[in-house]
């Protein structure tokens, strides 16, 4: 049974309220709400979400059983009906992310690899990208766009980033799982995102295949050909990415199953049918698998 708001503590947490005290991106707090009933928040006269202290702890709750190894749905259900229990090693991901911030502001990579190092050692690659690389880029995206972040940053981190990842991906070609085509749209060059569900995705037992960044098509189509995997995922910040290449996706959709990734999935305008898995890496990752489990 999910735990309900008492009524003598009124509801006075924004979600980037709730986000900057908990380490968790605004995306993934709405995907636990939704898929897992974590949250219950009320609503403002002008339709905003407020929370509460006690869907704070909730949200720490969460993040203490997943670092515990824990599917997503079970550490819902054990954080929901306990939200008091978030003590311990909740802090974890949230000062892991502030610190790896500060290090990649200082341009420190060895300081930012030590963070790195210490995240990986204490906690399950799903925790360690979903509340605190995740929630990292996503923050340092919305600084870049408003100018508070420099280009040499962005580069930084995102090179220190790639590079970390990369090495976590090492043979994620391998195995006997199911195989999935990666590959970011024509014109893109974000692809952090992508490792990330790709690297997700490999914890969950499939075979990678990964083409990287700004990949034509018809690249695609012909890769899909030779691997010949399960799904077909292609990513875009920009929803205007997919728009241009509209009937080379077409094409694609007709013979495999198409998923369309990144902030730019949820806002393109399209036809045909595509899986769209414009939300948190990790969970999309999940959504992904389930998905296959029901198709066989």
């Amino acid at each position: 049974m999910l735990y309900n708001h008492p009524v003598t503590q009124p509801p006075v947490l924004r979600i980037g309220e709730l986000s900057r005290r908990s380490g968790v991106s605004p995306e993934l707090l709405r995907a636990w709400e939704r898929r897992y009933g974590l949250l219950k928040p009320d609503r403002s006269e002008g339709g905003l979400r407020l929370y509460t202290e006690d869907d704070l702890a909730r949200v720490r709750a969460m993040q203490h059983h997943l670092t515990t190894g824990l599917a997503a749905a079970e550490a819902a259900r054990l954080a929901a009906s306990a939200p008091g229990e978030a003590d311990g090693p909740a802090a974890a991901p949230s000062g892991a992310r502030a610190e790896l911030a500060a290090s990649f502001a200082a341009m420190d990579e060895p300081a930012a690899h030590a963070v790195l190092d210490g995240l990986f050692a204490v906690t399950t690659l799903d925790t360690a990208l979903s509340a605190v690389v995740v929630p990292y880029l996503h923050e340092l995206g919305e600084r870049w766009e408003r100018g508070q972040a420099s280009v040499a940053e962005e580069h930084f981190a995102s090179g220190v980033l790639r590079g970390r990842l990369f090495g976590l991906a090492r043979d994620w070609g391998r195995g006997l799982g199911e195989p999935c085509l990666l590959a970011c749209a024509p014109g893109e060059q974000h692809d952090l995102g992508l490792i990330v569900f790709g690297l997700a995705l490999r914890s969950r037992g499939w075979r990678i295949g990964y083409l990287g960044a700004d990949t034509p098509i018809e690249s695609v189509a012909a890769a899909a050909d030779a691997f010949n995997p399960a799904f077909v995922v292609i990513s875009a910040v920009k929803a205007q990415r997919f728009e241009a290449s509209a009937e080379g996706l077409r094409k694609l959709a007709a013979t495999r199953s198409l998923c369309l990734g990144g902030k730019g999935a949820l806002e393109a305008s399209l036809d045909f049918e595509v899986i769209r898995l414009s939300g948190d890496p990790v969970e999309e990752a999940e959504r992904l698998t389930q998905l296959a489990k029901e198709r066989r």
